[in-house]
Protein backbone atom coordinates (compact mmCIF):
# COMPACT_ATOMS: atom_id res chain seq x y z
CA UNK A 1 0.00 0.00 0.00
CA UNK A 2 1.14 3.47 -0.64
CA UNK A 3 0.63 6.62 0.82
CA UNK A 4 -1.41 8.21 -1.61
CA UNK A 5 -3.95 5.41 -0.28
CA UNK A 6 -4.46 6.82 2.74
CA UNK A 7 -3.03 10.18 3.08
CA UNK A 8 -4.89 13.09 4.45
CA UNK A 9 -5.48 15.93 1.66
CA UNK A 10 -7.30 18.35 4.01
CA UNK A 11 -5.23 19.40 6.27
CA UNK A 12 -4.89 23.06 8.11
CA UNK A 13 -1.81 24.98 8.10
CA UNK A 14 -0.17 28.03 9.43
CA UNK A 15 1.84 30.89 8.16
CA UNK A 16 5.02 31.61 9.92
CA UNK A 17 4.45 35.17 10.64
CA UNK A 18 1.40 34.30 12.25
CA UNK A 19 1.53 35.25 16.19
CA UNK A 20 1.62 32.06 18.48
CA UNK A 21 -1.77 33.42 20.28
CA UNK A 22 -3.85 32.89 16.68
CA UNK A 23 -1.70 30.06 16.05
CA UNK A 24 -3.22 28.55 19.49
CA UNK A 25 -6.88 29.68 18.46
CA UNK A 26 -6.02 28.04 14.82
CA UNK A 27 -5.38 24.44 16.49
CA UNK A 28 -8.67 25.30 18.73
CA UNK A 29 -10.62 25.76 15.40
CA UNK A 30 -9.43 23.03 13.60
CA UNK A 31 -10.36 20.44 16.51
CA UNK A 32 -13.92 21.60 16.62
CA UNK A 33 -14.28 21.49 12.91
CA UNK A 34 -12.58 17.95 12.55
CA UNK A 35 -14.10 16.84 15.74
CA UNK A 36 -10.64 15.64 16.67
CA UNK A 37 -8.07 17.05 18.56
CA UNK A 38 -5.25 18.83 15.75
CA UNK A 39 -1.69 18.49 17.42
CA UNK A 40 -0.12 19.72 14.91
CA UNK A 41 0.24 21.66 11.22
CA UNK A 42 2.16 22.10 8.47
CA UNK A 43 3.75 25.93 8.19
CA UNK A 44 3.48 26.83 4.80
CA UNK A 45 4.66 30.45 2.42
CA UNK A 46 4.20 30.96 -0.53
CA UNK A 47 2.77 27.60 -1.45
CA UNK A 48 6.07 26.07 0.19
CA UNK A 49 6.44 24.31 3.33
CA UNK A 50 8.84 26.01 5.83
CA UNK A 51 8.57 23.90 8.94
CA UNK A 52 5.91 21.99 11.20
CA UNK A 53 4.38 23.15 14.83
CA UNK A 54 2.90 21.14 17.21
CA UNK A 55 1.97 21.41 20.58
CA UNK A 56 4.70 20.06 21.63
CA UNK A 57 7.01 23.01 20.05
CA UNK A 58 4.40 25.12 22.32
CA UNK A 59 5.05 23.26 25.41
CA UNK A 60 8.64 23.15 25.35
CA UNK A 61 8.24 27.20 25.10
CA UNK A 62 5.88 27.16 27.73
CA UNK A 63 7.77 25.00 30.65
CA UNK A 64 10.11 27.08 32.32
CA UNK A 65 14.01 26.55 32.62
CA UNK A 66 14.66 25.53 35.50
CA UNK A 67 11.59 23.49 36.27
CA UNK A 68 13.71 20.37 37.44
CA UNK A 69 15.49 22.17 40.03
CA UNK A 70 12.49 23.75 41.58
CA UNK A 71 12.47 21.46 44.26
CA UNK A 72 15.80 22.64 45.03
CA UNK A 73 14.88 26.17 45.05
CA UNK A 74 12.62 27.72 47.84
CA UNK A 75 11.95 31.17 46.22
CA UNK A 76 10.22 29.81 43.03
CA UNK A 77 6.34 29.78 42.71
CA UNK A 78 5.91 27.56 40.28
CA UNK A 79 2.26 29.32 39.42
CA UNK A 80 3.89 32.80 38.77
CA UNK A 81 6.55 30.93 36.97
CA UNK A 82 3.91 29.62 34.29
CA UNK A 83 1.95 32.63 34.42
CA UNK A 84 5.42 34.02 33.33
CA UNK A 85 5.91 32.13 30.25
CA UNK A 86 2.31 32.16 29.17
CA UNK A 87 2.33 35.60 29.20
CA UNK A 88 5.65 35.73 26.75
CA UNK A 89 3.44 33.59 24.08
CA UNK A 90 2.21 37.13 23.30
CA UNK A 91 5.28 38.21 21.53
CA UNK A 92 6.18 34.72 19.94
CA UNK A 93 5.53 33.85 15.83
CA UNK A 94 5.15 30.73 14.88
CA UNK A 95 8.49 31.27 12.90
CA UNK A 96 10.10 31.62 16.13
CA UNK A 97 8.71 27.83 17.66
CA UNK A 98 8.43 25.88 14.84
CA UNK A 99 10.44 22.77 13.27
CA UNK A 100 12.29 23.43 10.02
CA UNK A 101 14.20 19.89 9.90
CA UNK A 102 11.26 18.65 7.95
CA UNK A 103 10.76 15.20 7.10
CA UNK A 104 8.94 14.69 4.55
CA UNK A 105 7.24 11.29 2.35
CA UNK A 106 5.94 11.63 -1.27
CA UNK A 107 2.61 10.14 -2.31
CA UNK A 108 4.30 7.45 -3.69
CA UNK A 109 5.97 6.47 -0.61
CA UNK A 110 5.03 2.81 0.79
CA UNK A 111 3.28 3.01 3.91
CA UNK A 112 5.74 0.73 5.55
CA UNK A 113 8.58 3.13 4.75
CA UNK A 114 6.20 5.47 6.11
CA UNK A 115 5.88 3.93 9.37
CA UNK A 116 9.41 3.21 9.89
CA UNK A 117 10.45 6.99 9.62
CA UNK A 118 7.56 7.85 11.90
CA UNK A 119 8.66 5.11 14.75
CA UNK A 120 12.20 6.05 14.53
CA UNK A 121 11.83 9.48 14.45
CA UNK A 122 9.08 9.81 16.44
CA UNK A 123 6.80 12.00 15.04
CA UNK A 124 2.89 11.88 14.34
CA UNK A 125 2.48 13.79 11.10
CA UNK A 126 3.85 13.68 7.82
CA UNK A 127 3.86 15.97 5.47
CA UNK A 128 3.33 14.16 1.74
CA UNK A 129 5.13 16.80 -0.71
CA UNK A 130 5.06 16.43 -4.39
CA UNK A 131 7.36 18.55 -6.64
CA UNK A 132 7.90 21.59 -3.48
CA UNK A 133 4.23 21.09 -3.43
CA UNK A 134 2.37 20.19 -0.03
CA UNK A 135 -0.39 17.71 -1.22
CA UNK A 136 -1.26 15.72 1.94
CA UNK A 137 -0.66 15.01 5.44
CA UNK A 138 -0.10 11.37 6.77
CA UNK A 139 -0.93 11.22 10.31
CA UNK A 140 0.32 8.15 12.19
CA UNK A 141 -3.79 7.53 13.99
CA UNK A 142 -4.65 6.96 10.29
CA UNK A 143 -1.54 4.19 9.49
CA UNK A 144 -2.27 3.02 12.60
CA UNK A 145 -6.46 2.22 11.86
CA UNK A 146 -5.34 1.50 7.90
CA UNK A 147 -3.10 -1.19 9.21
CA UNK A 148 -5.71 -2.67 12.00
CA UNK A 149 -8.64 -2.82 9.15
CA UNK A 150 -6.49 -4.66 7.21
CA UNK A 151 -4.95 -7.35 10.38
CA UNK A 152 -9.28 -7.53 10.99
CA UNK A 153 -9.85 -8.34 7.62
CA UNK A 154 -7.45 -10.75 7.13
CA UNK A 155 -9.05 -12.34 10.32
CA UNK A 156 -12.53 -11.71 8.56
CA UNK A 157 -13.71 -9.67 11.22
CA UNK A 158 -14.78 -5.74 10.41
CA UNK A 159 -13.84 -2.94 12.73
CA UNK A 160 -17.33 -1.40 13.37
CA UNK A 161 -18.20 2.27 13.07
CA UNK A 162 -14.65 3.31 12.49
CA UNK A 163 -13.77 5.18 8.73
CA UNK A 164 -10.00 4.48 7.70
Amino acid sequence: MLVKEIMNTRFNVLHPRLPISQAIDLFLQASLKEKRRVFGMAVVEDGLIKGMLSMYDILLFVRPKHVGVWGQMENIVPEEALDAQLNRLKDVYVSDLMTTRIISITPETHLLAALDIMLKKHVRRLPVVEKDNLVGMLYISDLFYCLLNKFLKNKEIELYGIDT
